[in-house]
C-alpha cells in the first residue's frame, strides 16, 4: 500500500483536486478511499498490466462522482467559518426561565381585561378578529387593550426595556 501511495498518490491527488472543486481535504479523502479500494481488491493489484494507474484513476473518478451525487442529495454542509461567525445565543435556559417567571408575575399585576387580551393575542396566537370573538368585545377594543396592556407590562417589568 505504501508503495502505491508513493508511486500514484501525487498523481491521484492532482487528478481529484479539480473533481473536488479545489477542496484539498476532500481530494485527500478520495485518494485515501481509492487506495483502500485497491487494498480491498488485491486481484486488481495482481493483474498483468504495466501500471495500476488506469485502474486507480477509474476508481478515483467513480468515487468523486459518487461523492458529488451524495452531497447533492444531502442538505449542504456547514463550514467551520459559518459556525465561528454565527452569533452566540443571547441567553441561556436559566435566563429564559427567569424571564418567563418575571413575565408571569407582571401579567398577574395587570387588570383582568388587559391580561385576557394578551393571553389571547400573544400566548394563544389569535388574530385581533379571533380575540374579539373569544372575548366578546369589538376589534377596536382588542387593539386598544393590547396597546395599553403592553405599555403596562413594560412598566411592570423594569430592566426589560425595549431594544432597538
Amino acid at each position: 500500500m505504501a508503495a502505491l501511495q508513493r508511486e500514484h498518490g501525487r498523481a491521484l491527488f492532482g487528478f481529484l483536486l479539480p473533481l473536488s472543486y479545489g477542496d484539498r481535504q476532500r481530494a485527500e479523502d478520495l485518494v485515501q478511499e481509492t487506495l483502500v479500494r485497491a487494498w480491498q481488491h488485491p486481484e486488481a493489484l495482481e493483474s498483468d498490466h504495466d501500471s495500476m494507474r488506469p485502474w486507480l484513476f477509474t476508481v478515483a473518478r467513480r468515487l468523486a462522482i459518487d461523492a458529488r451525487r451524495a452531497r447533492q442529495a444531502r442538505p449542504p454542509e456547514v463550514s467551520d467559518t459559518v459556525l465561528e461567525s454565527a452569533p452566540a445565543p443571547h441567553d441561556d435556559l436559566a435566563e429564559r426561565s427567569a424571564a418567563a417567571l418575571d413575565v408571569r408575575a407582571a401579567l398577574e399585576r395587570l387588570s383582568p381585561e388587559h391580561r385576557a387580551v394578551l393571553v389571547q393575542v400573544y400566548f394563544r396566537g389569535l388574530s385581533v378578529a379571533e380575540a374579539s370573538s373569544a372575548l366578546g368585545v369589538p376589534p377596536g377594543t382588542v387593539k386598544s387593550r393590547t396597546h395599553y396592556a403592553l405599555r403596562a407590562l413594560r412598566h411592570a417589568m423594569p430592566g426589560y426595556e425595549e431594544r432597538g
